[in-house]
């Protein structure tokens, strides 16, 4: 039981209780592919009938929480983001095999129950409603990290998101995304209240900061500062999260303390994609997946993201940072060209001929793992 007096946990207020009821009854639509029709999901009602089906076939559930910005949107309103997946978390244990695909069938099993009247339901497979409704599967199974994911889709960007965790090394990026709400005092409260929630008759709910301090965590969202611990911890670095907080005015806590964090990000990133198209392929997914419908603010993000990495990177030999430099740059000017920012965009054209090297798929990856540097320091 976790004691509530440690500084890593704080009691919600009414007006954050009042946001999180909002979060959980609103209704949001999950879209099929092809002819399947959309699903209108209340958040409280999805999560309640899986948490119902898991304790039936056996499966603990030990607590189920709100993740990720969205608990930070009930925390703090108007941070200068929108929140954008629902990231549900149930901790429950994973020791085989099995409980991995019980889940799965139980989440697939779960959608059956909100498709519209008149659909005939008998006919519809588990391995159909994952085609027509799922847009991401994970399943990670390690010594240190069991856990899995399956993400519902949602044209908007607002994806249902329900993650199933034994075990995870690392549960957050930054202080502002650190955030986890408890939510089965609500879901206790939906299910046995008599009368509707009010500032005097309402659930005690709890959050917890993965950072390890409550408050600190708190005054950062607030004042829109950029803190964190061992980024050489995050895969990636955290550095694409970084540059998309700078973009929305987030600064960093320590200003000289986050030049040499910097490093850590960028040493990070690349040795986590040290290949061209990989980093291509990261960039492209986060800017598809955090950008939906701020496509003004797609180029400022890259602009900043080159910055960072112009400025920060010091693992990368001359060629490749140049490269990737100049990844960033045509991928920026991709980018205002699909918003006709640049006149006649369609007329120019750009050439861009890598080095005969970088066309060998093991180049970059023998650079990295031939310098024998650790994976939790700067490559200087």
């Amino acid at each position: 039981m976790e004691n509530k007096e440690d500084p890593k946990f704080s009691v919600l207020n009414w007006e954050q209780v009042s946001r999180l009821d909002e979060v959980l009854t609103e209704a949001v639509p999950v879209h099929g592919r092809g002819n399947f029709p959309t699903l209108e999901v209340r958040l409280k009602d999805i999560v309640a009938r899986v948490h119902s089906r898991l304790d039936r076939c056996g499966i603990v559930v030990k607590d189920i929480r709100l993740n990720g910005s969205t608990a930070s949107h009930v925390l703090v309103q108007d941070i200068g983001w929108s929140y954008k997946d629902l990231d549900v978390i149930f901790r429950v244990d994973l020791q085989h095999e099995t409980e991995f695909r019980r889940i799965k069938e139980v989440v697939l099993g779960t959608l059956l129950d909100f498709l519209p009247e008149g659909v005939n339901k008998d006919k519809i497979t588990p391995m159909t409603l994952k085609e027509a409704y799922v847009q991401k599967l994970v399943k990670v199974n390690t010594e240190q990290d069991r856990w899995s994911l399956i993400s519902l889709s949602n044209n908007n960007g607002r994806n249902v998101e329900l993650k199933f965790v034994d075990s995870i090394r690392r549960q957050f990026e930054f202080s502002v995304d650190s955030f986890q709400i408890l939510l089965n005092p609500m879901l206790h409260f939906y299910e046995l209240a008599q009368k509707p929630m009010s500032q005097d008759f309402h659930p005690t709910v709890s959050g917890e900061s993965m950072y390890g301090d409550f408050n600190m965590a708190l005054t950062h969202l607030k004042k829109k500062l950029i803190d964190t611990k061992r980024p050489e911890e995050i895969r990636g670095g955290g550095l694409l999260k970084y540059c998309n907080l700078l973009v929305r005015d987030f600064r960093p806590a320590d200003e000289e303390e986050f030049k040499g964090l910097e490093r850590y990000m960028c040493s990070r990133f690349f040795i986590d994609f040290p290949d061209i198209g990989e980093q291509q392929r990261k960039v492209e997914a986060y800017l598809q997946s955090h950008f939906i419908g701020e496509e003004k603010s797609k180029y400022d993000y890259l602009m900043i993201l080159r910055r960072v990495v112009n400025e920060s990177t010091v693992c990368l030999m001359g060629h490749e940072r140049r490269q990737t430099l100049h990844l960033i740059s045509l991928m920026a000017f991709r980018v205002l060209a699909e918003q006709n920012a640049i006149p006649d965009a369609s007329s120019v054209t750009c050439y861009y001929q890598p080095a005969p090297y970088v066309r060998d798929h093991n180049f970059s990856n023998y650079y990295v793992a031939n310098q024998n540097i650790p994976t939790w320091l700067p490559c200087n």
